[in-house]
């Protein structure tokens, strides 16, 4: 299974905040640190905001922190939202599935129970189980100025 930029990006900005917990933080901050582009985070921060992840705040003073404690925010349910909307392959797609061996074939349903051993697998990791106590990640995300 191959993530999706969209997936990783989002993964990317909620460590990013967990890191920096207690103060809301900015796109550009967030991009600067991250490598990913304002317009595309715009997109990610506001699906991660609807699906309660990110609360935001506009104005002179703006930017995003997370909704809740990293503690209760659920890797596996993070990738869900994000990524079980794209077929993992052709005869997962309603509208575009061209398989004419779909009504027969074993391989959708492998594909389909390795997905789900995929996602269950990331269920047990939390958001804080990424961030706590990872002295190489708080560097690496770090303010400009406060990079070692």
């Amino acid at each position: 299974m191959r993530v999706t930029k969209r997936t990783n990006i989002a993964v990317r900005v909620l460590m990013y905040c967990a890191t920096h917990d207690g103060r809301l933080v900015t796109k550009y901050e967030i991009a600067t640190r991250c490598n990913a582009s304002e317009n595309h985070l715009a997109q990610v921060i506001n699906q991660l905001a609807q699906l309660g992840y990110l609360r935001t705040q506009r104005g002179r003073n703006g930017g995003v922190a997370l909704a809740r404690p990293a503690g209760e925010i659920c890797i596996g349910s993070v990738f869900r939202a994000l990524e079980a909307p794209v077929p993992i392959a052709e005869c997962f797609a309603d509208a575009d599935n061209t398989c004419p061996l779909v009504a027969g074939c074993r391989l959708r349903i492998a594909l389909n129970d390795a997905v789900e051993t995929f996602f269950a697998h990331l269920d047990d990791i939390t958001l804080e189980a990424l961030v706590c106590n990872n002295p190489a990640l708080e560097a690496l995300l770090a303010p400009a100025g406060c990079r070692g």
